[in-house]
């Protein structure tokens, strides 16, 4: 087990004696839960003595209605990490390959290494991008899944319908292909597909959605995925039992009531114009700055990584450095992201 790698968590800021610290290293919501939201989680805390629903039926039936998707193709875990981890346990083992992007989130080397199946990185093209023609010649006939994240953390560009299609369509049927899409409430790209709007005319795609992000949830650990009903079925089996917490579910579905879910995509419309702001600001500066399709931007700061986040904190933020691939930088509050911009300004 010593060559599985380690989860690299984001780093509170340190405290600084007269200077508001402001966390831009983890890809968290900065906005509190909603009253109601919260009114939920407070009732359903007056239960942690009984074990919640293993079922997770009302989840399922409320992302079932909001996705257009029947409950029996709908699986909720703790977080879509959860969910990623069950997908290679019940298609990988020793020997077998899970191919990915890289620089990608770094929980798919972790997932398959704990298995024992090959991770099999693909370098990512010169603007950050999946590439996935390469992805594709990667594909060998010990390959079990193809994890596509979009958009891709930490480095912000979401994969096109077009490129997309071609990829699905050349794919051998028999490998899973995993749409990780933690941040798709916050593309704006109207050329980037809805992965669930794909699950009809291909079986082999499994869709994973969080509520870690837009919804402000990440405490609670609430994740789902969307997939044909035989895959949804085999993960279920192989979940852990009460995993999703009564206090989770009761978050999930207080979320995507009707009023409340309005209200959090105000939130997002909201942290969309702040990336749009951050990443222009950025160009502007002078900064390379890849499309930016969730609520994050990425800095490709090559052996300058470690001082520039070494420089933030010193300025009371703290951001998320990639070895000597480069920053990515939370998209928060305005007070921290015009912090974020005027230090930039300073670095360059």
């Amino acid at each position: 087990m010593a060559r599985v790698p380690a989860y690299v968590a984001g780093r509170p800021p340190a405290v600084r004696e007269g200077v508001e610290v402001f966390k831009l290293s983890s890809n968290e919501n900065p906005y509190p839960p909603l009253p109601s939201v919260l009114t939920a989680i407070t009732r359903a805390a007056a239960e942690v003595n009984r074990y919640p629903d293993p079922a997770a039926r009302a989840v399922h039936e409320a992302v079932g209605a909001r996705w257009g998707v029947a409950p029996e193709r709908l699986v909720a875990a703790t977080g879509s990490v959860r969910l990623l981890a069950q997908l290679v346990e019940v298609t990988c083992e020793a020997g077998d390959e899970v191919v990915f992007a890289w620089r990608s989130f770094e929980a798919y080397p972790i997932a398959a290494s704990i298995v024992g199946a090959t991770p099999v990185p693909v370098p990512l093209t010169a603007d950050a991008r999946h590439d996935l023609p390469a992805m594709l010649a990667a594909v060998t006939e010990r390959t079990r899944l193809v994890l596509l994240c979009s958009p891709n953390n930490p480095t912000g560009p979401a994969i096109r319908s077009g490129e997309l299609a071609d990829f699905l369509a050349r794919v051998p049927g028999d490998v899973l292909v995993v749409l990780d899409e933690a941040y798709r409430e916050f593309v704006d790209d109207p050329d980037v597909p809805d992965g669930v709007d794909l699950l009809d005319a291909h079986p082999n795609v499994v869709v994973l959605r969080t509520f870690s992000k837009a919804y402000g949830l990440a405490g609670l650990r609430a994740g789902v995925a969307a997939a044909h009903p035989e895959v949804a079925a085999t993960l279920r089996r192989a979940a852990t039992p009460f995993g999703v917490s009564g206090i989770a579910q009761a978050a999930v579905v207080a979320s995507l009531q009707q009023a409340a879910e309005a209200e959090l995509m105000e939130r997002v419309a909201a942290l969309v114009a702040e990336r749009h702001r951050v990443a222009d600001g950025l160009r502007e500066q002078g900064w390379e700055v890849p499309d930016a399709q969730g609520n994050f931007v990425w800095l490709p700061s090559g052996e300058r990584t470690a001082a520039l986040v070494d420089a933030f904190g010193a300025e009371g933020l703290s951001v998320r450095g990639y070895g000597t691939d480069g920053v990515r930088v939370t998209v928060a509050e305005t007070a921290a992201n015009s912090r974020f911009l005027d230090v930039a300004a300073r670095l360059r």
